[in-house]
């Protein structure tokens, strides 16, 4: 069953860190499986919803999704990441 990774910014600090962990993320997410399916703010928020950055990444199923967090590569992006941001990153398991 497919799973979505949900990666909602909270807050942005540092821009340049945030690009710079984008071009790494990209790169070991896909090579983990992950296809992109969206990114950037929202085009209409309802209900409590929040104008913040979302990104929403496919995977095969929740273990994917996991193991791609988990990888090396992965690891490497979110420590050039380095506080320039805070996020809720969420799996999800697809219907």
């Amino acid at each position: 069953m497919s799973a979505y990774w949900i990666d909602t910014y909270r807050e942005i600090f540092d821009n340049a860190k945030v690009a710079a962990y984008g071009r790494l993320a990209r790169r070991a997410l896909e090579a983990a499986g992950g296809r992109f399916i969206a990114a950037g703010l929202p085009e209409q928020t309802y209900e409590a919803g929040e104008a913040t950055r979302t990104v929403i990444i496919e995977f095969d199923s929740v273990e994917a999704a996991r193991n791609a967090y988990h990888s090396a590569a992965y690891q490497e992006a979110l420590a050039v990441l380095d506080g320039g941001a805070v996020r809720d990153i969420r799996i999800v398991s697809g219907t």
